[in-house]
Order: structure tokens, then sequence, then C-alpha cells
């Protein structure tokens, strides 16, 4: 694969720093959840970062889609992503993700395949797959 664009950032401190990209459009502070043992301070955390490029890669994906299939993308639609972290049987953290694709208006059957297509197509799908437990949803 030949990259088209490829994003930098840098973070410090994990998850009680600070991430910033290399050309300081994303520049967020990292606080680590309770449930993680942490303080759930007033930062994001990676788990969000990543359900939120996620859902916009998912989204985008779903929009060359809906192009290349005929199956007409309502204006309303939007993609949830849920991501967790825990630990695996095998040692080590995991994550899961539940991506929900909310289409009002469309019949489940092109919802149905909207999704499943943009699954194949998606490069967050892509990486992921085999590697994240990953559940898509689709709702009207």
């Amino acid at each position: 694969m030949t990259p088209l664009y490829t994003a930098k950032a840098t973070a410090d401190k994990g998850r009680k720093g600070r991430a910033v990209s290399d050309d300081g459009r994303l520049d967020v502070g990292l606080s680590t959840p309770k449930a993680l043992g942490g303080d759930d301070g007033p930062g994001t955390n990676p788990e969000q970062l990543f359900a939120a490029g996620y859902a916009a890669c998912f989204m985008s994906a779903m929009q060359l889609v809906s192009g290349q299939t005929g199956i007409k993308l309502p204006v309303e639609a939007r993609v949830h992503a849920e991501v967790g972290i825990g630990p695996r049987e095998a040692g080590g953290f995991g994550l899961a993700v539940t991506l929900t694709a909310e289409l009002p208006g469309l019949a489940e059957q092109d919802a149905r395949t909207l999704v499943n297509e943009t699954e194949k197509v998606c490069p967050y799908s892509n990486a992921t797959r085999g590697n994240v437990s990953t559940v898509l949803n689709v709702a009207g």
C-alpha cells in the first residue's frame, strides 16, 4: 500500500499526559477513566479518540459505498461508535467495538447492505478485522 496521507501525532506521559498532532490541529489533554484506575480527570482518553476516529471513518466510507451502490444515504445518517477496553484471556488488553449506523427512513435490507459493504472498505474495519471484536448494528 502506498499511503495517500499520513497523520502524525506525539503523546507524552501516557494516559495522564497530552497528545498533539504535528500540525497542531489536535492538542488534547489525556486522563484515565475511573474504570481503569484513574482519576477521571478532564481530559479525553485513547478509547474516546479511537471511537471518534472510527465513527468518522466509517461514516465517510458509507458515503463512498452509497455512491457505488446507489443506496441513498439519509441526510440525518450518523455512526455511533463504542470502544471498550479490558483484559484478554491470553494476557494484555484488548478492544471491543460496537458500531451503530443510524439510517432513518432507509429500508432494513438497504441499510444492512450499506453497512455490510461499508465494513469491507472502511480502513479502520480493515485494520481491526480479526484483531478486535466488532459488532455492527443498524438503527432506523
